[in-house]
């Protein structure tokens, strides 16, 4: 079978890291190749560099056989070569139809742009890879997965017949994974050859032909999938056994910490998204809120941490109601906050990691004396909580952004639980992690919850979802479907819960 894409030691280096030591890979024509490894192990620098937005120190590139030199996103695509990022690339105030010429804009006469012919394009891709989308849409009013699809799109309009997929799934619901891998199949079947990145193992027992495996910036090795198991593929990512179940004790729940009555919420575009949910979080126990994303989770979470208003309804935190209030007063009052979209609501990227880990209270000492800031404290204790939570930086004072998913979320796992807390909420607390930072971020929340602290978890990933909680809410179109215990819920039930289904035998508790 012909090889239509071989890398050979490629090699990168950053101040300070060595991003890709000597790395090579091949893709075989019409083949899926699953690219493997931890946050950081240097899977998307190398997708960079054969895409052209990094220049390789030492390694070639052989497309067909033939070497070639590429430079810029445009010669990568010159040679067939297209990637779909893990964040996308799309102007949200532009449409469908904008923002795939974008770059490449045909005209009608020389002088005006010719978007319906680029639409009807567009139609014809969609119909011939099952990527239903409208032309004429406007990507800020698109669901994630259907943003997905205008990126997909976007490259085969350029005619790409290698496609780099970047963590593909990251951000998509379960149904819009389903969906994505019927399109991946689509493609397959279509002649295109495509380089799946990802950490989550069981989509690469599902999709892949061959899988290779990075970490640290180098290839530990390759295998059939046929032969690899999720226990295998994680011992290769992480270099150790890595436990894929949440190893907890049974809880010792206490009184109320939060309790949430009637609560109704509007979204920023004032829909109405939380619609008369009530529930109560109890000292030492983890209740988990399930439920296909866009069914108000996100709103519910805002609500609680300050960042939306109540419409109606009570919140009381320790027996004491919240009003009107800001974010920062909530956190005052003991609530740790892991935000769904870390790099939004999370950090601030362009600061560096010792000033992100004492964002929430660097107006207090020991950071602040007055107005002063105690620059010795304050990159001591980054120092301490680098060590104690495992975060793999070249230094304290490189920016956030700079970080790769995993150790981004671990910055914000450090600061939140190196304070005293009576309430976590972790929303999709590891989504985009690998296994390794999974297991990780997994025994910090139940280690809180064994000292005392009401959980909260958000989560779209039901196996998380399953493994964490000692209670199970579902929503569903802003309402809670029902409340289970965890030890004798079965994804069937809650599968019928996330679906809108009522079940007689759900008990309210």
């Amino acid at each position: 079978m012909t090889n239509v894409l071989e890398l050979k030691g490629i090699t990168k280096r950053f101040p300070g890291v060595l991003a890709n030591d000597k790395i090579d890979i091949t893709l075989r024509e019409g083949k899926i190749l699953a690219l493997l490894g931890e946050n950081g192990a240097g899977k998307t620098t190398l997708m960079n560099i054969l895409y052209g937005l990094y220049k390789p120190d030492e390694g070639s590139i052989s497309v067909r056989g033939q070497e070639v030199d590429i430079h810029s996103p445009n010669d990568a695509i010159l040679q067939g070569i297209g990637m779909v990022h893990q964040h996308f690339m799309l102007v949200p105030v532009m449409t469908v139809t904008e923002n795939v010429m974008l770059g490449i804009e045909p005209t009608k006469n020389g002088i005006f742009l010719d978007k319906e012919k680029v639409a009807n394009r567009i139609r014809e891709i969609s119909d011939q890879y099952g990527l239903e989308v409208d032309p004429n849409a406007y990507i800020k009013d698109l669901p994630v997965g259907i943003q997905q699809r205008v990126e997909i799109i976007k490259v085969l309009y350029r005619q790409a017949n290698i496609l780099i997929l970047d963590e593909p799934t990251a951000v998509l619901t379960p149904q819009e994974v389903e969906g994505l891998f019927k399109i991946i199949d689509t493609l397959i079947k279509s002649g295109k050859s495509i380089i799946f990145i990802t950490h989550k193992l069981k989509e690469v027992l599902a999709v892949a032909d061959d899988i290779t495996v990075l970490r640290l910036g180098k290839v530990v090795g390759s295998i059939d999938p046929k032969e690899a198991t999720s226990k295998k593929l994680a011992v290769m990512m992480v270099g150790r056994d890595v436990n894929l179940v949440v190893d907890k004790k049974p809880a010792s729940p206490a009184e109320p910490v939060l309790v949430v009555e009637n609560l109704y919420v509007r979204d920023e575009r004032q829909n109405l998204t939380v619609q008369g949910v009530s529930f109560d979080v109890r000292k030492g126990e983890v209740l988990g809120i399930a439920g296909v994303q866009g069914n108000g989770q996100t709103e519910l979470v805002y609500a609680l941490t300050g960042l939306l208003p109540l419409e109606e309804g009570t919140i009381r935190l320790l027996n004491e109601p919240i009003l009107r209030t800001t974010p920062r007063n909530i956190l005052e009052r003991g609530v740790a906050h892991i935000p769904e979209d870390r790099q939004r609501h999370g950090l601030i990227l362009s600061f560096p990691i010792h000033d992100n880990l004492m964002l929430c209270t660097y107006y207090k000492k020991p950071f602040a004396n007055g107005v002063s800031l105690q620059e010795k404290i304050i990159y001591s204790n980054a120092e301490d909580l680098v060590e104690q939570f495992d975060v793999r930086t070249p230094n304290i004072y490189v920016n956030a952004g700079t970080l790769s998913g995993g150790n981004q979320q671990k910055v914000i796992v450090a600061r939140e639980f190196s304070r005293p807390i009576e309430v976590l909420i972790a929303s999709q607390p590891t989504r985009g992690l690998d296994v390794g930072s999974i297991e990780y971020i997994h025994k910090q929340i139940i280690k809180k919850r064994d000292e005392g602290t009401g959980v909260l978890v958000v989560s779209s990933e039901l196996d998380e979802i399953l493994s964490l909680s000692d209670r199970i809410a579902v929503m569903y179109k802003g309402q809670i479907m029902g409340i289970l215990e965890a030890k004798t819920a079965t994804k069937e039930q809650l599968g019928l819960l996330m679906a809108g289904v009522h079940l007689a035998e759900t008990t309210q508790s």
